[in-house]
């Protein structure tokens, strides 16, 4: 997710992938299965994430900024919500107009801002600001009790992938890898990731229903098959950055979800051998690759190409169906995920199954 690239060395990078692309990729030596970390004990599959409360019109929005400092962005995302009908929270560190440092404002800010979403019986949502850095800070001094008494739907992606991490290990309910107000909704984001958000969080998406990519996407099946798990994951360079903690990914029996933005081609293949020296990969059921952008000249999602030949050769003969340019994540359209809930992935219709509720209607 770094934003830092050399022009010189990118244009190496991108013929060197570009041969590789064209004459095949060369076969790795296969790794040995290895003890993973994570989750429920070994050998045994974490369980599908339960369905949160659905987000009922007219309702109070948390509006939060548990990573990085945005300026004056948080009054637009209230009138942004107030238009649709909803009522905006905005909490204190998401009102911040100076940064503090990278961070909106201290960790003890952020994570009162982040409990005091939760806890309060008049928020329907919390809806992420944006991302930036700084998420993971919070980790270990979450009241994770509190929040897995109070289940309510969490959105955001990029470095809030930290956020979504830990919860799914620690609380277990669906949480949604979708756009946020700051970096998405008040600089326009095509269709339809604005009616797909709303649907999805209001319940008018359920189980059985398909949530396939809009006309134009480009979407490739880079391997075929149908499978169906639970659905983890999000930004690549946080799930990378968390491994060997107690919040390290849980892939067993998994869709596994990936995206970036400004990554090379050579750190995507480092973070992706990672994954894989650390069996990650070795009993994922799926893999479905989100928005890749920024890792060529410019920010046209038409440069993810460059990145299907180390997918291809990181996955291969490992029998499970790779779907690569799925419109989430860093880029327009950016559709939204139940994170935890149980999908189907199939390769052959380009298109995602939700297999469970994600949210219910509940009496107040």
């Amino acid at each position: 997710m770094t934003d830092v690239w050399e022009r010189r060395r990118f244009l190496g990078v991108a013929g060197a992938c570009a041969a590789l692309a064209l004459a095949g990729c060369a076969a790795r030596p296969p790794r040995a299965a290895r003890a993973v970390r994570g989750g429920a004990a070994a050998g045994s599959t974490q369980a599908a994430a339960r369905p949160v409360p659905a987000l009922k019109p007219g309702a109070v929005v948390a509006v939060i900024a548990p990573a990085s400092a945005v300026d004056g962005a948080a009054d637009a995302a209230a009138a942004w919500l107030q238009a649709r009908g909803y009522q905006p929270r905005l909490m204190l560190g998401a009102r911040m107009d100076a940064p503090y440092d990278y961070l909106a404002g201290s960790d003890s800010l952020r994570l009162d801002q982040l409990h005091a979403a939760f806890s309060s019986a008049e928020v329907g949502a919390v809806w992420c600001l944006q991302g930036g850095f700084g998420s993971w800070r919070l980790l270990d001094q979450i009241d994770y009790a509190l929040i897995g008494a109070n289940p309510k739907p969490f959105i955001g992606y990029s470095d809030i992938t930290a956020l979504h991490l830990a919860l799914q290990q620690r609380v277990g309910f669906v949480t949604f890898h979708g756009p946020m107000l700051g970096q998405d909704f008040i600089v326009g984001r095509a269709e339809p990731t604005e009616s797909l958000a709303w649907a999805m969080l209001s319940g008018q998406v359920g189980a059985g229903s398909w949530i396939e990519a809009p006309p134009g996407s480009q979407v490739v099946a880079l391997a075929p098959g149908q499978a169906s798990g639970r659905l983890v994951g999000g930004n690549l360079a946080l799930i990378s950055a968390l491994m060997g903690t107690d919040n390290e990914i849980d892939t067993r029996g998994a869709i596994l979800f990936i995206e970036d933005v400004n990554e090379l081609p050579p750190r995507v293949d480092r973070m992706l051998s990672q994954l894989a020296a650390a069996g990650k990969l070795d009993s994922v059921a799926g893999v479905l690759v989100g928005n890749f952008t920024r890792g060529s000249p410019g920010s046209d999602p038409a440069g993810q190409s460059l990145y299907w030949p180390i997918l291809r050769e990181t996955l291969q003969g490992r029998g499970v169906p790779v779907l690569a340019g799925w419109p989430s994540g860093h880029w327009n359209p950016n559709l939204m995920l139940p994170l935890g809930a149980r999908v189907t992935l199939d390769a052959q219709r380009r298109a995602l199954r939700l297999d469970q509720v994600i949210v219910e209607n509940r009496a107040t």
